[in-house]
């Protein structure tokens, strides 16, 4: 932990910065994983819309 001390002996902590990832671009594979859950995700938000209309 990062401690300053100023004229007065009052304390301030600082946390430590993590380390920084770079985020990678996502692969063949992970592209087309996303692009079935959000076919998925398309079908169910459809399929809930379309039941409550007919319910009400």
């Amino acid at each position: 932990m990062y401690t300053t001390i100023n004229e007065d002996g009052v304390l301030n902590n600082y946390a430590t910065e993590p380390q920084m990832h770079y985020a990678e671009y996502p692969a063949i594979w992970q592209q087309r994983k996303y692009l079935v859950q959000g076919v998925f995700a398309s079908l169910m938000v459809a399929t809930l819309v379309l039941v409550a209309l007919s319910v009400s």
